[in-house]
């Protein structure tokens, strides 16, 4: 099933990745003329909110994680395939993002814009936004004309 793909392919990237910038950025970052990268751990939620709340954000992607999965797995057949990919977006960068948490206690973040003062974000982060703008383009755009046909 190519969504259960989505959400393997999300997180064995997201792992690649953070490996790579822990081998490579934390004592030689690099600066590019779009993007920077810079090691950092992430004790928080985004943007560095909530800092040192690790048993909160466990739970709370678990609770999230479970209900997301549930509602998917309950859904997946009768929801348009956009609706699907932004679900496994979503998992995937949180499932990325709780491993971090669980087995380190930390995200590793490490891409920043060169060009505007931005958090320091990673792959996950990527994927659930991504996940996200799909999902919102999905109930503004789509939803209502779903529900009519």
């Amino acid at each position: 099933m190519i969504y259960i793909a989505i959400i393997v392919l999300g997180f064995i990237l997201d792992r690649i990745t953070k490996n790579y910038a822990v081998n490579n950025f934390i004592d030689r970052p690099y600066d590019g003329l779009l993007l920077n990268f810079t090691y950092l751990e992430n004790r928080g939620a985004a943007f560095g909110m909530l800092q040192n709340r690790r048993t909160l954000f466990l739970i709370l992607t678990i609770v999230i994680v479970i209900g997301l999965i549930y509602y998917f797995i309950k859904n997946y057949k009768s929801n348009p395939r956009m609706l699907n990919i932004a679900f496994a977006l979503i998992i995937s960068g949180a499932i990325g993002n709780f491993y971090d948490r669980l087995v380190q206690a930390y995200v590793v973040d490490f891409i920043e814009f060169a060009f505007i003062n931005f958090p320091i974000f990673n792959v996950a982060d990527i994927l659930v936004t991504l996940g996200a703008a799909l999902l919102i383009i999905y109930m503004i755009f789509f939803e209502e004309s779903e529900k009519a046909s």
